[in-house]
């Protein structure tokens, strides 16, 4: 498939992630530069919100001789774009939803009292005025100890007939919790900045039919373990829609997390199921070459407490092979 075509080919899943995605989850997308390039329209379309893009460095090792660069009439490719992207929340507030930024200040100043007070609110000097409630880019999501400082003077000082502020259901003010949950998840190790420097899947990682590699563009366990740790927590559901090799459910495992995974090629899928029960220490494949083959609908599985059970795919069935990328979201 050629980037002309991959927008139309994923908006129906990107849609049904959008339906299923919470504030908390973080969608990272795999694809080469002009790929990622020709969905991200559909991305903002559907409010996800562009955070950053990674570039994997595979090294000068991938180029192999194998780059004519006369013919071409181009520089050796070595690298592919994850890209991040998280939800953009919305809340209700005088009839209209608003983006949160614009939603914090409208339930401010329904209450009548002047911004100035928000410092004073929030036990603060001048970072609520200055950051919380600012209009311009610089814009932070208040902690949420200070959104709750802000949530109770709003309430007992406002204006009685405009109670609750900051509320979503018109009953109750939003609590910490509840506020913290209104963002993606998100986990900076030291070290580690939007270029990943890391080679191709090779040795014992790398799964192979004979001679032959399984999958040309195997993902490293490194690399998707590192993403996984920085936006989900122990316990969290990840979902990886085009599992392939299903490395995403193996990092999961790892990393004490759940994962359901999708592919509809058989061999793939064979691949990954064998790949998945031997990770349980479950050495025997429960599945069978010969049923893969007779069934081509989408297969899931989820990887929860050292145990695989069959489950179902929420995205659209595939008419075929994802195109070239990978996408994963979580927490769900």
């Amino acid at each position: 498939m050629t980037p002309d075509g991959l927008a139309e080919w994923y908006e129906p899943h990107i849609a049904e992630w959008s339906r299923k995605a919470t504030p908390e989850t973080t969608l990272w997308f795999w694809n080469t530069e002009v790929g990622w390039a020709t969905v991200h329209p559909i991305f903002t379309a559907y409010d996800w919100e562009y955070r950053s893009c990674h570039t994997w460095n595979k090294g000068i090792g991938h180029v192999a001789g194998n780059a004519n660069t006369k013919t071409l009439r181009k520089f050796p490719v070595v690298s592919e774009v994850c890209a991040q992207y998280v939800r953009r929340v919305r809340l209700p507030s005088g009839g209209e939803s608003l983006p949160l930024k614009e939603w914090l200040r409208r339930e401010w100043l329904r209450t009548g009292l002047p911004l100035s007070i928000t410092n004073f609110a929030c036990g603060v000097a001048n970072a609520a005025t200055r950051k919380y409630f600012t209009k311009c880019h610089l814009w932070y999501f208040p902690p949420p100890d200070h959104f709750e400082k802000l949530v109770q003077y709003a309430n007992a000082n406002g204006r009685p007939a405009g109670r609750p502020y900051f509320s979503v259901d018109g009953n109750n003010p939003l609590s910490a919790s509840e506020w913290a949950r209104m963002r993606a998840k998100f986990y900076c190790e030291y070290g580690i900045n939007n270029v990943w420097s890391e080679p191709p899947v090779r040795g014992s990682e790398r799964l192979k039919h004979g001679l032959k590699c399984v999958h040309l563009n195997q993902k490293p366990l490194k690399l998707i373990e590192m993403i996984i740790r920085a936006t989900s927590d122990v316990g969290d559901v990840i979902w990886e829609p085009f599992g392939g090799l299903c490395s995403a459910a193996v990092a999961a495992h790892n990393l004490q997390r759940r994962c359901y995974s999708a592919e509809i090629l058989p061999e793939y899928y064979e691949f990954a199921h064998g790949r998945l029960a031997a990770k349980n220490g479950n050495k025997e494949n429960t599945s069978s070459a010969a049923h893969a083959k007779n069934n081509r609908k989408t297969r899931a599985s989820e990887i929860t407490e050292g145990r695989r059970t069959p489950a179902r795919q929420t995205s659209p069935s595939r008419k075929g092979a994802a195109p070239s990328g990978l996408a994963a979201l979580f927490p769900l």
